[in-house]
């Protein structure tokens, strides 16, 4: 069924004073030697979001005196190279202090393989399950417990557009459907533009959910990753096939999201499917205007629905510095990092009590999507929420079989078969 952003919220989540974290770990161990450091692992290397990492980490510092900060980072859009690096670490059993995951299924594998350490009582020490609404502390809970703490909120189902250029190819507005873009797309066409910049597989993966999205409608969307919606149904294979006219008319590389939607500012393409931390990156890096230089809307058939991620960090078991990962924990919860990040890395805070004031442009009108009570919720597949990360690594692996051959049909008999072996 659909959830709705009151039943995301939950019944009864008030507000309580936010508790100090202690000055040292549950069992007392700063690390190895008494080392003041903490490395962080993340994926946050590029424009927008490496600003958004960078204010959070002056203030860990300010609040953390004498801690040397390791950035761990490794570039790559949506943690892809990262995860793979991390993997790596983790079964050397070399896990650094903290590590970025997506909320939801992501956490499962490692979780199993007994590579995190719950924090729940993190939790209740600090009074953060006042301060995140019950339905995302919901989306970090596996088999009952807590392995992470959410910084921010991102919306998945997102079209970026520069509408002086829509307006110097006459478009008055983007299609409200996927075939309605997909005609826009055809004019477009003989205009030497291309539709959309798509950059490289987890970007073209992140536009097919979407496409999914817009043209099944939320309570069929959820039912993919329950096992309600049936793949091989004509309506999901058409959806499919939907996807694959788009990428027809696009220009598909294999650059991260950055150089993707540069196209978009340039002329060269007409529009790119992104998350808002691509807006982010628009007014920061770019330092370009809403509405003015860049504008966005909800991606084709989606409009009133919140596709979401929520970026969050965890406490590796066996962290070398527990006691100064557990101080990071702390500046991910509070209001005052998220209030630095947030307006930096182009999504909205994770808090309930967050100060408005802070949220601009873009973002405040995304601010206001996320806590209007009538908004429809739906959760990302390449970002974490959805599938576990075995079923995820087969759906890519059939990923990367239908961007070459574009059976439609064969691709979504794949991904049922791959949910039937990993549910």
């Amino acid at each position: 069924m659909q959830v709705n952003r009151r039943q995301l919220l939950g019944a009864g989540v008030g507000a309580s004073a936010l508790l100090a974290l202690p000055a040292c770990s549950s069992s007392g161990d700063s690390g190895s030697g008494g080392d003041k450091k903490v490395e962080v692992f993340s994926w946050w290397s590029g424009p927008g979001e490496g600003e958004g990492l960078a204010a959070l980490i002056e203030d860990f510092k300010k609040n953390n005196p004498g801690v040397e900060f390791v950035n761990a980072a490794v570039a790559g859009g949506s943690g892809t190279q990262a995860r793979q690096v991390l993997t790596s670490r983790l079964l050397a059993n070399q896990p650094p202090d903290s590590y970025q995951l997506h909320a939801g299924q992501e956490a499962a594998s490692d979780i199993k393989d007994a590579k995190l350490e719950a924090i729940d009582y993190l939790y209740d020490a600090n009074g953060w399950r006042d301060k995140f609404p019950k339905g995302l502390t919901e989306k970090l809970t596996i088999n009952g417990k807590i392995y992470a703490v959410p910084v921010n909120i991102h919306r998945s189902n997102l079209l970026f557009f520069n509408p002086k250029k829509l307006t110097e190819w006459g478009i008055t507005a983007p299609g409200k459907t996927w075939s309605e873009l997909l005609a826009q797309g055809n004019t477009l066409k003989g205009k030497g533009v291309k539709l959309l910049s798509v950059a490289t597989t987890w970007a073209q993966m992140h536009l097919m959910e979407n496409v999914l999205l817009g043209e099944l409608g939320a309570d069929k969307y959820n039912g993919l990753w329950n096992g309600q919606t049936d793949w091989n149904g004509s309506d999901v294979v058409g959806a499919l096939d939907v996807f694959k006219q788009l990428l027809a008319l696009s220009a598909v590389s294999t650059d991260d999201w950055q150089p993707a939607i540069d196209k978009v500012i340039a002329g060269t393409a007409a529009f790119n499917v992104m998350g808002d931390w691509a807006a982010g990156y628009l007014q920061g890096a770019k330092a370009l205007k809403y509405k003015t230089d860049y504008d966005v809307v909800a991606s084709p058939g989606s409009a009133g629905v919140y596709n979401f991620l929520a970026d969050s960090f965890t406490l590796p078991k066996g962290a070398p510095h527990k006691a100064y990962a557990e101080a990071w924990l702390k500046e991910c919860a509070s209001k005052e990092g998220q209030d630095l990040f947030n307006p930096k890395k182009g999504s909205v805070p994770a808090r309930l009590d967050s100060d408005k004031s802070k949220y601009t442009d873009y973002l405040a009108w995304a601010l206001g999507e996320w806590q209007n009570t009538s908004t429809v919720v739906v959760g990302s597949l390449v970002h974490g929420v959805v599938a576990n990360n075995a079923w995820k690594a087969e759906i890519e692996k059939a990923y990367g079989v239908f961007f070459q051959d574009k059976d439609s049909k064969k691709f979504a008999g794949a991904i049922a078969a791959a949910y039937a072996a990993n549910k």
